[in-house]
């Protein structure tokens, strides 16, 4: 009988390739009782899901996790749907129309023009911490610079990106990570706490307007977009800067350095990020609503059904990445993993996260190239349903 998938198990969070692997092989529809959905494991069977939301619809799949009480659903009120307008979440028209509006600040001028931004970010971090000779890469060395990078992006004053980041963690936990009932209502109160510091940016924004991205957004109530869409915009690019692309910023230096692959050569920086994003992706998957009765390798998966579409398995299918648990820092095809989603909802800030993780790659390769693990430490995730980051990683040089 084939495991079920069990995020809060210590061998699913340390290694579940194996695991996937056999679903890839045996059961690549799979009935998750554990999850409450069905998961998709093979690539072609995730990207064609990706690529057809008439049938694998968005709208709702962010929405609530299953696992929050009656009583902390209650606390969140109608927040409990948050996400229920973010792009990610809903289906064309409203999509077409949400996107259109945030890809205005997402042009590659704009991208490249934060580049610069970005390197100075990570030299003034190691002007102070490479003299020590040691830190944990995680909290010391791997967020503060996309951190910081994300609050000027959006708009928040400096003063306030330790509580951001901190309202972040209280997200990530609530909604995508098994917490018992008291814990719960106590990260529901850090994000509503969170939701109002947003909706008063926001507010303070459409009365002041700045050279930023909530600025830009705010210019578009009532013409494109609702204050609510705004909101949920603002608090979920936060989400990722301070929370996903430095997860896969550590994910990608510990594997460089297990690999013995530290510094990259200059020229090869861009396909191991690729690579790195392959093997080891901060983001495992999306989910998903089935519209219909979907029939795939004999199972039906009945209409209204959640579905997972698991990322992480695609980007280890040995059909399209031959040999997929080694790290090949050249692998031609690297770039073909599914960690930015596929079709109308390719993460529309890909261009950004990727342009983080070279540039940190090759700032951090210049300054320390003797970059090497702490002796004796144990290596260990974080308990979630769709992300995998270290909890800590400690580093010498």
């Amino acid at each position: 009988m084939i495991e079920d998938f069990d995020v809060g198990a210590d061998w699913h969070v340390a290694d579940p390739y194996p695991f996937l692997a056999g679903l890839r092989e045996r059961a690549p529809v799979f009935r998750s009782e554990h999850l409450g959905a069905y998961v998709l494991t093979r690539y072609a069977d995730v990207r064609a899901a990706y690529g057809d939301p008439r049938r694998f619809s968005s709208r709702g799949s962010l929405t609530i996790s299953r696992s929050l009480t009656q009583e902390t659903r209650e606390k969140l009120g109608e927040h409990g749907s948050f996400l229920s307008s973010f792009v990610a979440n809903v289906d064309p028209p409203d999509h077409t129309r949400l996107r259109r509006s945030v890809s205005r600040a997402f042009t590659p001028r704009a991208v490249a023009a934060m580049e610069q931004r970005f390197r100075q970010l990570n030299e003034d971090l190691l002007d102070r911490v490479a003299p020590r000779g040691r830190a944990d890469f995680v909290s010391e060395i791997g967020h503060e610079p996309s951190v910081k990078l994300t609050a000027r992006f959006i708009g928040v004053p400096a003063a306030d990106e330790a509580f951001v980041q901190a309202r972040v963690k209280d997200w990530f936990q609530l909604f995508l990570s098994p917490q018992p009932p008291r814990r719960q209502l106590e990260l529901a109160d850090g994000f509503l706490t969170y939701l109002d510091y947003v909706d008063r940016l926001v507010a303070a924004r459409a009365k002041d307007p700045q050279d930023d991205f909530t600025s830009l957004m705010t210019a578009l109530i009532g013409v494109e977009l609702s204050h609510r869409e705004v909101v949920e915009l603002i608090s979920t690019i936060l989400l990722g800067g301070n929370d996903t692309v430095p997860n896969q910023l550590g994910n990608t230096v510990l594997r460089l350095l297990r690999e013995g692959a530290w510094p990259v050569p200059p020229e090869l920086v861009a396909n191991a990020s690729e690579e790195c994003m392959r093997i080891d992706g901060a983001s495992l998957g999306s989910f998903r609503y089935a519209a219909e009765d979907v029939s795939l390798h004999g199972v039906t998966i009945p209409r209204g059904a959640l579905v997972l579409l698991s990322t992480d398995s695609a980007a280890h299918d040995g059909t399209v990445f031959p040999d997929p648990g080694r790290f090949v820092i050249d692998r031609p095809n690297a770039a073909e993993h599914l960690v930015f989603g596929y079709g109308i909802h390719f993460c529309v800030g890909a261009a950004l996260g990727r342009l983080q993780l070279r540039t940190a790659l090759e700032v951090l390769g210049g300054r320390l190239p003797g970059l090497r693990l702490a002796p004796g430490q144990d290596i260990a995730y974080r308990r979630s349903i769709v992300g995998r980051g270290l909890t800590s990683l400690l580093v010498e040089w």
